[in-house]
């Protein structure tokens, strides 16, 4: 049985007979222990979906069910195995971290609260910044502190809007190591927003791909990227600069310049055919690399749509 079902799921802002539809009768499944991005161009949707998985917000119609049991008849009981993080919510500025952490805990009536504040402030490197206010923190520790309270009750679901969203890289590798391992190790179920692809490529095992309210992919990343069919050639041009654009130009592929390399966008089976034509018309180039398509390319081709 999945942790998380979600059934023809709409929520509409308006009138009944018109207004907005923010979500489009949309579904899926969360299978325990897996780790699923959402992904989709702003105003696709997303955030309204986290909102109703959440309970802040109430579904128009569908069904939302944690464990078998329907979200709207169970919340409480519900809400005290999942938690959620995001870099666009703020605990309350005037409390120190500890003191946020330990409100929270009572919330979440954490059993051996001292012990499991002090194994969180631990795992996220909290130390030095726990007796300071929120208001005092910098965008990256306040994320930090976020993510930390987060885990606060050991959720069998963990929410995730934007999670490594102003970490240095040092510490945004931490928390997907982070998050890799308590999946791992407890079993926990994840569902990430982020606008990071390589990220969600290192992490998640499955993608929905939302646009204007409506699913329109679910598939792991690997399967998404490969239904790009166009390849990017990076090519230092060392001479003949010129010609090789008016072919390109005459033969309508598509490029861009980016520092000293010209990278062209072209189908692979072309590529071969491609070097042979333009090293015939007197181009000449130093290096050469080849860039297969990646999640970031799929999601800039659906966003198009």
């Amino acid at each position: 049985m999945p942790i998380l079902k979600v059934t023809n799921l709409v929520k509409r802002f308006g009138p009944p007979s018109g207004g907005f539809v923010a979500v489009d009768n949309i579904s899926f499944n969360l299978e325990e222990g897996e780790i699923l991005g959402i992904l989709g161009p702003n105003g696709a949707g997303k955030t309204t979906v986290i909102q109703m998985l959440l309970g802040v917000l109430t579904p128009t119609s569908g069904q939302i069910l944690y464990f078998g049991k329907n979200l709207i008849d169970n919340r409480e009981e519900i809400l005290e195995k999942i938690n959620f993080s995001s870099t666009y919510t703020n605990l309350p500025w005037d409390l120190t971290v500890k003191e946020n952490l330990t409100f929270i805990s009572y919330l979440y009536k954490v059993k051996d609260r001292q012990k499991r504040i002090n194994r969180i402030v631990e795992i996220f490197r909290l130390e030095d910044i726990l007796n300071q206010e929120m208001k005092n923190l910098s965008s990256g520790q306040i994320t930090r502190v976020n993510l930390a309270k987060s885990f606060i009750n050991m959720p069998k679901v963990l929410l995730l809007d934007e999670p490594t969203a102003s970490l240095d890289p040092e510490v945004a590798a931490f928390v997907r190591d982070l998050l890799l391992k308590e999946r791992k190790e407890f079993k926990v179920s994840i569902i990430v927003t982020s606008h990071d692809m390589s990220e969600v490529e290192e992490i998640c095992d499955r993608i929905i791909f939302i646009n204007k309210g409506r699913i329109i992919a679910d598939n792991t990343p690997y399967n998404l990227a490969k239904t790009i069919k166009n390849t990017h050639v990076n090519l230092m041009v060392r001479d003949g600069l010129v010609k090789l654009k008016e072919f390109m130009a005459a033969n309508r592929i598509s490029y861009r310049i980016e520092g000293n390399y010209l990278i062209i966008d072209i189908n692979e089976k072309d590529i071969s055919q491609f070097l042979r034509t333009i090293t015939a018309i007197g181009v000449i180039y130093e290096e050469i690399s080849i860039e297969k398509p990646t999640l970031k390319d799929y999601f800039l081709e659906v966003a198009r749509l």
